[in-house]
């Protein structure tokens, strides 16, 4: 008996230039077989919180982006975000995501960590980064990818995710881990 999961075969269901579904035969540890979906990614995901203003002071604001989510029929506050280009440094695209997205160019970014959302179902990627301030370079170059970008004041977080307004997984990863790492 194995104390590791066991891949005996794959099938894939689905393939495009975003997604990649499988089926999986795998064997369980204990012994089971189960087929198993598996959702694949071809590019990692990068995302910056951007700062204004002295790191935990009481004027500290971050940028955010107020966006529709069609799929959870959720409308809320993100970070910028998105998907880095073939070959593309996760560092890289996360600063160009915040310049398309908000027409803000971040200071100097700095790495946070790196993580897998749903380790359990797929194999996505997500680098996290913060940045000190940004320069307004101009409109947002791709105006659909949100409704409106304004810098939120810190201590409305709380409010924000209470009202359900605050609820995308990789910014509260990301406004989380920015608070333990300071």
């Amino acid at each position: 008996m194995t104390s590791r999961w066991i891949v005996h075969g794959r099938r894939t269901l689905y393939t495009s230039e975003w997604v990649e579904l499988r089926l999986d035969d795998v064997e369980l540890p204990g012994g089971r077989r189960v087929d198993h979906h598996v959702l694949r990614f071809p590019r990692d995901s990068a995302g910056t919180v951007v700062l204004d203003g002295e790191a935990g002071g009481d004027g500290t604001r971050v940028l955010l982006l107020w966006r529709e989510r069609f799929i959870t029929g959720s409308t809320g506050w993100e970070i910028p975000a998105g998907w880095a280009d073939d070959g593309e440094d996760p560092a890289a695209a996360a600063a160009r995501e915040v310049e398309e997205e908000t027409g803000w160019r971040p200071g100097p970014l700095t790495a946070l960590c790196g993580y897998d959302p749903q380790p359990g179902i797929c194999d996505a990627r997500f680098h996290l980064f913060t940045a000190a301030g940004a320069a307004y370079q101009g409109p947002p170059s791709d105006p659909t990818e949100a409704e409106r970008v304004e810098w939120v004041p810190l201590a409305r977080l709380p409010e924000l995710i209470a009202a359900g307004e605050l609820r995308d997984g990789p910014t509260l990863t990301a406004l989380a881990v920015a608070r333990l790492l300071g």
